[in-house]
């Protein structure tokens, strides 16, 4: 899916540019390296797309969870808000930053309801995170008038929606921060990397001491000979990364084109079924068509039709039952198994709340991923492929679910 079904020469010619002088490595070697900085210009490019001030690569969307969590100083003693349908990965970040995440409901975008901020807060509530989840932008100007209203820091969480926007501003860019993420399934692709964003160069400044070992990067000095004002730790991205980044930065564009083609023909489809709704888009203009989600009158119903398009060849995901993406689903949470055996920080004497997992707490996630269906919408499709997936869908729909 997406941008690893077009690694190409583009990509080659970058990446060899990288291998003649030598040096993987971003920092250094300035006499060796002939000019090529693969990862500072893959950030300058970057930061120009999404028309923000900073942009720092590090090496996965993971990694720029936390190294964003660090410069924004959540820490022990602190809760984040981060919505029910979500990666692992959001709340596994929050808690390496010795935080909490506090799970919350969704609305009928299927993304962070933001009246469900309110709902969750308490007076530990330090920052919330919005996932713009499956390709689609979440509400996310009524996210940070909330946020503003309780002085809450935002981070955006934009892994799954590189090159999105809303209201014509690229996501990532309304938070304090932001995140993307450029593993090998994501819509461009560096096979792991990630890019921490904002347009606060205080913020800037602290992720980027931190993603590496707190050097300060003073060009007049050098890299490890500065003075330090504090610790951090090796996230950096190589030079390889960077010059697929940049290569694969060029076709971001063309990628959603192509997507937002082959959806179109999809939903169609769909469209032409009794029952069958789709998810609310907060601005469709704003798509990047990764995924097409799309309803049925329950339950039950759901269940019946994935099984029926299965049987014909189409591929669906179920979002309620998956262990991935539905915090519910994950028995590591649910048990506070975190990385050491005191399960610290739900058991640091420094936090005061109660968190808890239970879905009572998030009615919407439940119902609306009870009755939704996903599919993966690729860059490259065979029109007698696309025809395979038009006609499942008309036989499964003409088969009574």
């Amino acid at each position: 899916m997406a941008g690893n079904e077009l690694i190409g020469k583009e990509e080659r010619e970058q990446i060899l540019e990288v291998l003649e002088t030598g040096v993987l490595m971003r920092y250094e070697f300035g006499d060796q390296r002939k000019g090529i900085y693969k990862v500072r210009q893959f950030e300058e490019a970057f930061a120009g797309y999404l028309g923000c001030g900073h942009a720092l690569a590090v090496t996965s969307g993971s990694a720029a969870l936390k190294v964003a969590l660090t410069a924004l100083d959540v820490g022990p003693g602190d809760e984040v808000i981060v919505p029910a349908f979500d990666f692992i990965a959001t709340y596994e970040a929050v808690l390496e930053a010795g935080a909490i995440p506090v799970m919350a409901d969704i609305d009928d975008t299927l993304n962070l309801n933001p009246r469900a901020i309110e709902d969750r807060m308490t007076p530990y509530t330090k920052a919330v995170i919005p996932v713009h989840m499956c390709g689609e932008p979440a509400q996310i100007e009524e996210i940070m008038a909330v946020a503003r209203k309780h002085n809450l820091l935002v981070l955006e969480d934009n892994a799954q929606a590189c090159g999105g926007s809303f209201k014509g501003k690229k996501l990532g860019t309304f938070g304090h921060m932001g995140i993307l993420s450029f593993d090998f399934y994501k819509t461009i692709t560096t096979g792991e990397g990630g890019m921490v964003v904002t347009n606060d160069k205080n913020l800037y400044d602290r992720s980027d001491w931190y993603h590496d070992h707190g050097h300060d990067h003073n060009p007049a000095v050098g890299r490890a000979m500065e003075g330090r004002s504090m610790l951090g730790f090796n996230f950096r991205m190589n030079e390889l990364q960077g010059a697929v980044g940049l290569a694969q930065l060029g076709k971001l564009d063309y990628i959603i084109a192509e997507q937002r083609k082959n959806k179109s023909r999809i939903k169609e489809a769909l469209g032409c079924i009794d029952g069958v709704g789709f998810r609310r888009l907060a601005d469709e203009e704003g798509d990047t068509a990764t995924f097409i989600g799309f309803t049925l009158p329950d339950e039950a119903e759901a269940r019946a039709f994935q099984n029926a398009l299965k049987n014909e060849g189409v591929d669906t995901i179920y979002y309620k039952d998956n262990k991935w993406h539905y915090a519910p689903r994950w028995e590591h949470l649910i048990a506070r198994a975190t990385a050491n055996s005191k399960q610290y920080p739900f058991t640091n004497p420094q936090y005061r709340g109660n968190v808890t997992y239970d879905t009572s707490t998030i009615p919407n996630a439940e119902a609306l991923l009870g009755r939704t269906l996903f599919m993966t919408i690729p860059v490259r499709i065979a029109e007698e492929k696309m025809e395979s997936i038009i006609r499942g869908i008309e036989k499964s729909a003409a088969a009574g679910r």
